[in-house]
């Protein structure tokens, strides 16, 4: 195809609400050494979009400032050097930024092909959640067949996704979510038990559900004062995987339960993380997971899609909170 000089994407006017989220003319990107130029046909919201669009959450230097982690489409220009990936392929990738748009940058080791059967709306709604997942949960936190995973937030893309990986790796999965048809949506993804946090505390009903044992791995992506309860939702050796902190960074803990119960503690961010990180990340989810996807054991939950132009409607679903699995923007 030829391509054209200029582009529609969505920028940030100013820090502040959905509204100021507007299409505008960009150039069009040219690809580097190790990249590719894909024709976007969607594009995942993700929350750190949200937090980049209220100032929170800049991008790291180098990269675009148009919101958009997560994009599929057909890679239509290759930077020098690219060995694996050919004009016309259709791909799903994590970027760095710049998903809100007509067309995209991404690193060549950053994209996956887009699994038979799935659609490239379902494989925008892909990259961020299975990376993230895949690399906290199983990778940093360990988690093996037979073993209990709680995840906090069952029907975010995060929490969709990490039902369904860990029961299709043999863990039994609690989940927290904000309504009874929230817990019933998890249920319906394969979630052992799902608690209502809104009328119930979830470590007394973790631990009953457990036998008194615990949670094996915590997936949180709340902090404030979930640090504290998660310490005593955990299992002895217990692994709990910080991810965001949507109830604030900061807690008063009882470091005590830490010790004697020897957990672990750690989290990891992905946007920051180097490209040879995300590279070996986007290995093992293509050797590990994908095959998952392609027979349809595994599947990107979606819960709304928008036209790129209506990115600020999408941004105001998502902090409804209400929404189930993904919002994805289609270009």
């Amino acid at each position: 195809m030829t391509l054209p000089s200029r582009m529609t994407a969505i920028g940030i006017r100013t820090p502040g609400g959905p509204e100021v989220l507007l299409p505008e003319e960009r150039p069009v990107p040219s690809p580097g050494t190790g990249e590719i130029l894909v024709k976007v046909a969607a594009a995942g919201v993700n929350r750190p979009d949200v937090m980049q669009r209220r100032g929170l959450y800049p991008p790291p230097p180098g990269a675009s400032d148009i919101p958009g982690l997560e994009i599929a489409g057909e890679v239509v220009a290759l930077g020098p050097d690219i060995k694996r990936w050919k004009r016309g392929d259709q791909i799903m990738a994590l970027v760095v930024g710049g998903g809100y748009a007509e067309f995209c940058l991404a690193y060549e080791s950053h994209a996956l092909p887009l699994p038979p059967g799935l659609s490239l709306t379902e494989g925008a709604a892909t990259p961020e959640t299975f990376f993230t997942v895949w690399h906290n949960v199983f990778e940093r936190g360990a988690l093996k067949v037979g073993e209990t995973l709680l995840v906090h937030g069952g029907t975010s893309g995060i929490g969709t996704t990490a039902i369904q990986l860990a029961k299709a790796f043999g863990a039994c999965v609690i989940t927290s979510a904000g309504s009874n048809a929230k817990c019933d949506a998890c249920r319906r993804l394969g979630a052992d038990l799902a608690i209502n946090y809104k009328t119930e505390d979830f470590v007394a009903a973790t631990k009953a559900f457990t036998d008194g044992k615990g949670a094996d791995v915590i997936l949180d992506m709340v902090g404030g004062d979930y640090i504290g309860r998660n310490y005593e939702a955990a299992a002895v050796e217990g692994r709990i995987v910080q991810i965001a902190f949507q109830a604030g960074p900061k807690a008063t803990l009882d470091l005590m339960r830490l010790m004697l119960k020897r957990l672990h503690h750690t989290g990891s961010t992905l946007r920051s993380r180097s490209v040879s990180d995300k590279g070996a990340i986007a290995q093992a989810i293509e050797q590990n997971v994908l095959p998952l996807v392609s027979s349809k054991k595994v599947k990107p939950v979606i819960d709304s899609t928008f036209p790129l132009a209506q990115a600020a409607a999408a941004h105001a679903r998502m902090e409804t909170s209400e929404h189930i699995g993904k919002i994805v923007l289609t270009v």
